[in-house]
């Protein structure tokens, strides 16, 4: 995707060859007309699959999320990552352990049983694809609800690491918006 790729080049910032921050459009300061076009790519490529949920994981992911489940009509659900007050019970929700690189911690991720069923066709929709680590804990939930996986929308994935090779051969199909190679020198390369 064109804009998001200019974009990036243009407001992103190297922070090392690993570390690609886009708090100013992506998560943290949202750039809405780039939201709403990358919602509505996420749509054209997925819309004939019969999505009735979109799937994402606290917190960057839930922006994008919005902005696709719009165009598709359907709700938004999102894998929690601290426990709350309404939802108390284990056997009300589905589980993952999900590594955050960036973070550097182990979550315990969840989701309602409430709003995930077997009858869902279920889109996982995200910022980032580096390890692959919350995609494949999404990917879980959505198994062990019985449901089925459309595929999943990555904003920007970093080709350079495992992450989308790891996905890819578990059997998800992924379409990412920006593909990036490198980030050798302060410089993105794309795909």
């Amino acid at each position: 995707m064109e804009a998001l790729k200019q974009m990036i080049l243009e407001k992103g910032q190297v922070r090392n060859e690993n570390v690609l921050a886009v708090d100013s459009f992506i998560n943290h300061q949202l750039d809405i007309p780039l939201m709403d076009k990358m919602g509505r790519e996420f749509w054209a490529y997925f819309k004939d699959r019969g999505v009735t949920k979109v799937l994402t994981i606290e917190a960057s992911g839930i922006a994008v999320a919005c902005f696709t489940a719009r165009y598709f009509e359907v709700p938004v659900l999102f894998a929690r990552k601290t426990p709350s007050l309404t939802l108390t019970a284990q056997e009300d929700k589905y589980f993952a352990e999900v590594h955050s690189f960036t973070k550097q911690v182990d979550n315990q991720v969840f989701v309602s049983k409430r709003y995930l069923s077997p009858e869902d066709t279920v889109l996982i929709v995200d910022d980032f694809l580096a390890h692959g680590q919350a995609l494949l804990g999404l990917a879980e939930i959505v198994k062990q609800a019985g449901a089925k996986l459309a595929g999943a929308g990555i904003v920007i994935e970093k080709a350079f690491q495992k992450g989308g090779g790891l996905v890819r051969e578990a059997g998800i199909e992924v379409h990412s918006l920006a593909r990036i190679a490198s980030m050798k020198d302060g410089k993105v390369e794309y795909v």
